[in-house]
């Protein structure tokens, strides 16, 4: 297994030890203090296999900051963290965090937590991508049947003659049946 890189965010200067026990579990790491973190660009740039954070509590701009990275870059994030309200964690959720940990104080813990940490992110991001593959085909498929009703009704044709028509434009136009789908609804709307 290639060395996992790590991008460490702490808000605490007195304590290394989580940047220490990384780098002795074999971790790539690369440490940046919280305060006037530009974290996309950092993030863009080193291309880290996880992100951790390590402060007290995560504020409001580190919660903006967590679900901005997640809508830009597909990276695990753990947080650990002093801060166990109820109110705190369910925001770090929505935030999409990967791991919320509350007091590790146990440094052999910390290696087991990341590898779960970004085994589940990877399982998530297969079903999300799964999730967002199946709503592209079903929007496809009802621009199909979009095609096929105006074809029907424009041409008289039955539901599989309006099917072969669209099907035979897709081939001679070298484009996907549910781009066709999509030129034969802009030329309708175009011409009403």
């Amino acid at each position: 297994m290639a060395t996992r890189k790590v991008l460490v965010v702490d808000e605490f200067d007195s304590d290394p030890m989580l940047e220490q026990h990384l780098s002795q579990q074999g971790y790539q790491i690369a440490t940046l203090k919280l305060q006037d973190l530009n974290l996309l660009e950092v993030v863009k740039n080193l291309q880290p296999d996880a992100v951790v954070l390590n402060l007290y509590s995560p504020d409001e701009k580190v919660l903006h900051m967590m679900l901005t990275l997640n809508q830009h870059f597909a990276v695990p994030v753990i947080i650990f963290a002093e801060d166990q309200q109820t109110d705190t964690i369910n925001n770090v959720i929505k935030a999409g965090v990967s791991a919320y940990i509350v007091d590790c104080s146990e440094p052999k813990r910390i290696k087991t937590i990341i590898e779960v940490a970004i085994a589940r992110f990877n399982e998530q991001k297969v079903l999300k991508d799964e999730l967002q593959k199946t709503k592209s085909q079903l929007e496809e498929r009802k621009l199909i049947d979009r095609a096929k009703a105006i074809l029907i009704k424009s041409k008289g044709y039955s539901e599989d003659q309006a099917y072969h028509a669209l099907r035979k434009l897709a081939m001679d136009r070298k484009v996907s049946l549910g781009e066709m789908a999509k030129n034969v609804i802009a030329m309708v709307e175009l011409l009403n």
